[in-house]
């Protein structure tokens, strides 16, 4: 499941980390690119050693270098890790985004409420925490499985405001 508690959750304390699924491993990434290399060289082999080789060469390193670009592109977008950090009294949501500034939401732990939007999120069993004056989410990135767990966890996590 792509989230863990590091610390498991308590009445004083916890940590939780979010991340998306990632599809590409970084061995199936250096393994994709040899391979795809491997095969754009396959039909030059019978050109080596004539102007059309010289010709085709370029283009076919340009190919192989932009499937890497779009393959580094994907994954630095890809590069999502939210941490929800519980204290005695106050919970902490940072929400980290590639290469962008952290995005950080606080709220007294007692007051804060999660709240599952079935449908009227922008994807389905959408979850939020809600305190401070603000609403934020949490683990959009997840299947729809792994934030109806979540919710589940953070239910049991945080004490409901009564």
């Amino acid at each position: 499941m792509p989230y863990r508690w590091i610390r498991p959750a308590t009445d004083t304390d916890g940590e939780l980390h979010l991340w998306p699924h990632q599809s590409l491993p970084p061995e199936g990434y250096v393994r994709f690119l040899g391979v795809t290399a491997a095969l754009i060289t396959v039909p030059l082999l019978p050109l080596m050693g004539t102007p059309l080789f010289w010709g085709l060469l370029p283009f076919l390193v340009l190919a192989v270098f932009g499937m890497k670009y779009a393959l580094d592109r994907n994954r630095l977008s890809a590069q999502i890790l939210e941490v929800l950090t519980l204290g005695p009294e106050e919970a902490e949501l940072t929400h980290r985004e590639g290469n962008r500034p952290a995005q950080v939401w606080r709220g007294n732990r007692h007051w804060i409420t999660v709240a599952l939007h079935e449908k009227s999120g922008p994807v389905p069993f959408y979850v939020t925490l809600r305190g401070s004056g603000r609403e934020v989410e949490i683990g959009a990135f997840l299947s729809e499985a792994e934030r109806k767990s979540l919710y589940e966890d953070l239910t049991r996590a945080i004490p409901q405001a009564r």
